[in-house]
């Protein structure tokens, strides 16, 4: 890391704590030990409390992404010619869509109906079917997109382009429907977010204490 790299991030970092403060925290009164918080932190509790804190700015968080995010890429490709075995914005097949779509967001799914057919976990009917789920038809050489209100977006054949369409399939149609996200990011309630925040910030805060006094990590 640069210099510059690293003023850049403790900037980041005190930037963080004023957040956290925002939130609403008390000054929390002295222990009645007084026992310095050095002594039990760690370098492992320095990168816990710095990745919460920033929110682990590297990499996508797990459940971040969202079945409305998925339908919200895919319409970005509607009116893209159908190309057999195409990939990018220039042309696309229906696997190669879907594929496409998932690597936007940071998430890397099978080329091929086949490999698709099996990632996530099964929805067991399309009277279940959420946003962003992938449904596998024509005994499984076609893959569509759920994108809700009984539409699908998906790349149809030669000579089409990428559309969204009224669903036409029935349970009997179909050869699997695949979640690989969840429809809806959890949200933490006040009371745990705060908890959370605040305890991030204790922790960091007697974690630079102990740098700038001399202690170690």
């Amino acid at each position: 890391m640069t210099v510059t790299d690293a003023i850049g991030r403790i900037a980041q970092i005190q930037a963080t704590l004023v957040q956290l403060d925002s939130v609403g925290k008390t000054a929390a009164t002295g222990s009645a030990s007084g026992t310095s918080a050095s002594s039990g932190t760690s370098a492992t509790d320095f990168a816990s409390a710095l990745s919460g804190a920033l929110g682990a700015t590297q990499g996508t968080p797990t459940g971040a992404v969202t079945g409305a995010d998925v339908v919200a890429d895919a319409k970005k490709y509607l009116g893209v010619p159908y190309v057999f075995g195409g990939t990018s914005a220039s042309g696309l097949d229906c696997s190669g869509l879907v594929q496409r779509v998932f690597k936007d967001l940071g998430i890397d799914v099978p080329r091929l109906v086949s490999g698709q057919s099996t990632v996530g976990t099964e929805v067991p009917s399309l009277a279940q079917a959420q946003p962003g789920d992938l449904i596998v038809t024509n005994g499984g050489e076609h893959i569509v997109i759920y994108a809700g209100d009984g539409k699908v977006i998906h790349a149809p054949s030669e000579g089409r382009n990428v559309s969204l369409v009224d669903n036409w399939m029935k349970d009997s149609d179909i050869v699997t429907i695949r979640r690989v996200v969840p429809q809806a990011a959890p949200v933490a309630s006040g009371a745990s977010a705060l908890s959370g925040s605040t305890a991030q910030a204790d922790l960091l805060r007697s974690l630079f204490a102990s740098m700038t006094s001399g202690g170690s990590l």
